[in-house]
């Protein structure tokens, strides 16, 4: 481990209430798009990802389907591991809440807060949203009802949904204590929440104070038990919160365990959706603060995926009711899975609310797929394959350092992709891409190689034409890995470049003038069949 640096990524864990969605499968192609990104960098990458089985919700689910808690959460895990699977997710760890490591991890975690002095026993009695599993204060819900207009029924700030009266005994976290330390964060890591707009959404939340938070609970019993006073079970986002910690080794005593939390510890990246930024920025810092861990780098909240209305032209809340919920798998089943993940990661903008349509998805896949890229791929291997029987052209002496066109464009990519994608700004990085295989596509057309062959004395400028387009094509498939990582290797092999597929050294691999030639050439199927208009 101690030769690459680390870079540790998670994904929300996911609630097991119902199965995965379009929003929960964006979640997890954001982060499998860095964490390729970063293997190719050359970081030793720890991606986490899994499920969320405690607390009321979930028992709720459970008992609806005439199950327990746990024979309902079983259930459930397959549709999301076979789902990422699908997805060509490279999770290197899918955690459960329900497993032993994270009771040993919460039962130890209760312990070093008792140590700190930052919980208490006390009662609490107050308002409490299941769905969101969130409490809320009186003066939330006073200013929710006088939005909503409601009369004589309290409905949830952030879901609309009735609220629950609780009364009972609890341990609190004084979270109330650490709202200068938070702002003090806010204010020396001002890249801690990302996107900027957001740091601007949590840092007026806690201006406006913090109160202690319940974080046991005792009128059900499906959670973690505290070590030192089994009545109570874990407040879920106590529990669930820990689990990034948990995956890397956080409560085990074992030498190895202590081994990889000191390496992997700090996490680099929590991506998390929008609607769960105030448990990520807010309750989660100050755990760790309270407990003296290092706090996560990074918290990047993207936005929710609306549908585009066709005829107003606006974005909608996907629901069932509406009629207008879209299934992954019936977005797979148009664009197949590399351009599922090329659509949401280069046309959503990260971080903003993205409405998305079948039409636009047709838009995007037929003008970046089909006719600009796979064209690209398709033309420049078929005519290598005519014009050098079946093989890449000999690289002449002093190729790589001819002036042309796409060179020119060539130069210094990667540092120009790369500023994008540390970042996790995918769009502006696939525009850099993108750029070269346009200006590929209008070469073919400028050089045009089908006359040149047929002049034998410009045999030389033909293989000039033919060894820039290769290397053009093998630098853009580097560049578009972390985005269709089968295509990206299809296109590699097909130039007996397959080797390359798991660089890990992405600057070098892009450096222009690595085409081997001499080597056979397979034109191959078209990667991105154009779509038919639905």
């Amino acid at each position: 481990m101690a030769d690459k640096p680390s870079f540790f990524i998670t994904t929300p864990i996911y609630y097991v209430n119902a199965k995965p969605h379009l929003g929960t499968a964006y979640s997890t192609v954001l982060c499998d798009v860095q964490a390729r990104y970063r293997r190719a960098k050359g970081y030793d990458v720890k991606f986490l990802t899994g499920m969320d089985e405690h607390g009321e919700k979930v028992e709720e689910a459970a008992h609806e389907h005439g199950m327990e808690p746990q024979e309902w959460c079983d259930s459930q895990a397959p549709y999301f591991k076979e789902l990422w699977k699908t997805l060509e997710i490279s999770n290197d760890d899918f955690i459960r809440t329900t497993e032993p490591r994270q009771t040993r991890a919460v039962q130890y975690l209760w312990e070093r807060m008792r140590e700190s002095g930052y919980i208490y026993k006390g009662s609490y009695d107050g308002w409490y949203c299941v769905p969101e599993e969130t409490y809320f204060t009186e003066t939330q819900v006073a200013h929710a009802d006088e939005e909503r207009h409601t009369e004589g029924q309290h409905l949830c700030p952030d879901c609309g949904r009735p609220l629950e009266r609780v009364q009972e005994e609890s341990w609190f976290f004084k979270l109330s204590a650490f709202q200068d330390k938070l702002l003090k964060l806010y204010d020396e890591h001002p890249d801690f929440v990302q996107p900027s707009f957001r740091m601007n959404e949590v840092r007026t939340f806690v201006e406006g104070g913090l109160q202690d938070l319940s974080v046991s609970r005792t009128s059900f019993d499906w959670g973690i038990k505290l070590p030192f006073d089994e009545k109570h079970v874990t407040y879920v986002w106590f529990d669930a919160l820990l689990n990034y910690m948990t995956a890397v080794g956080y409560g085990n005593p074992s030498e190895a365990a202590k081994k990889e939390l000191a390496f992997r510890w700090p996490a680099q990246y929590h991506v998390v959706g929008k609607d769960i930024i105030r448990f990520h920025c807010v309750i989660w810092p100050a755990m760790l603060m309270a407990i003296g861990e290092a706090l996560p780098e990074h918290v990047f909240a993207h936005g929710f995926l609306m549908v585009k209305n066709e005829e107003t032209g606006q974005g909608e809340k996907m629901s069932k009711s509406r009629g207008n919920a879209i299934a992954p798998q019936e977005v797979i089943d148009l664009l197949g899975v590399e351009g599922y993940r090329y659509y949401f990661m280069t046309d959503v903008k990260p971080g903003e609310d993205g409405a998305i349509s079948f039409s636009r998805m047709e838009q995007v896949y037929n003008a970046d797929l089909a006719n600009s890229w796979g064209n690209l791929v398709s033309r420049a291997l078929n005519m290598s394959v005519k014009y050098f029987d079946g093989k890449s052209p000999e690289v002449p002496e002093g190729w790589a350092d001819r002036p042309n066109p796409l060179r020119d464009v060539a130069l210094g990519i990667e540092g120009r992709y790369a500023a994008h994608m540390d970042k996790i700004e995918y769009d502006d990085a696939k525009d850099v891409v993108m750029e070269l295989v346009h200006a590929a596509n209008h070469y073919i057309e400028d050089s045009e190689p089908w006359n040149v062959a047929k002049d034998p004395a410009r045999a030389g400028e033909l293989q000039d034409i033919i060894l820039n387009l290769l290397e053009t094509i093998r630098i853009c498939a580097h560049l578009l890995a972390p985005f269709m990582p089968e295509t990206s290797a299809e296109a590699l092999r097909r130039m007996s470049h397959g080797d390359e597929a798991a660089t890990d050294d992405l600057a070098a691999a892009c450096e222009w003038g690595q085409l081997k030639g001499g080597l056979p050439v397979t034109k191959g199927d078209a990667l991105f069949p154009r779509l038919a208009k639905k």
